[in-house]
């Protein structure tokens, strides 16, 4: 069986969310979504659950972070190209995200970083597969 990740995430509107994310192109499984949750399918094993804050206070006795305002964490997410990295990008403005900070490019590796509605931030990436050595 693979490993499969999921990414929780606490989010202030969860219709807001997911009509966010479904203009990146995301899709959400039915199966595990109500009105308190969404399972976002990132890939095939990879997944980001959107959890309202009640739901998400289920899970932890800590305080959920404003992630306007401070950093709990950062998601890179990669793309198959360069080009990809500034589609999936610009989608995420265009859809109400906004820019983190200008993106990096060191030839063999692109990266732009959004945030989402709820302030968390996304770096989409793409690392030329010939620059990695195994």
């Amino acid at each position: 069986m693979a490993t499969n990740i999921f990414i929780n995430l606490p989010v202030a509107d969860l219709e807001a969310s997911k009509a966010f994310f479904g203009k990146l192109g995301f899709s959400f499984n039915p199966q595990f979504t109500d009105e308190t949750a969404a399972a976002m399918v990132i890939e095939e094993n990879i997944f980001s659950m959107l959890l309202t804050h009640e739901k998400f206070k289920q899970f932890t006795p800590k305080v959920i972070a404003d992630a306007k305002i401070s950093s709990e964490v950062l998601i890179a997410i990669s793309r198959d190209g360069r080009e990809a990295v500034g589609e999936l990008f610009d989608k995420a403005i265009a859809a109400g995200g906004t820019e983190v900070r200008p993106g990096d490019d060191y030839g063999f590796m692109v990266s732009k970083a959004f945030a989402d509605l709820d302030g968390h931030i996304w770096e989409v990436v793409w690392m030329d597969p010939n620059y990695v050595q195994g």
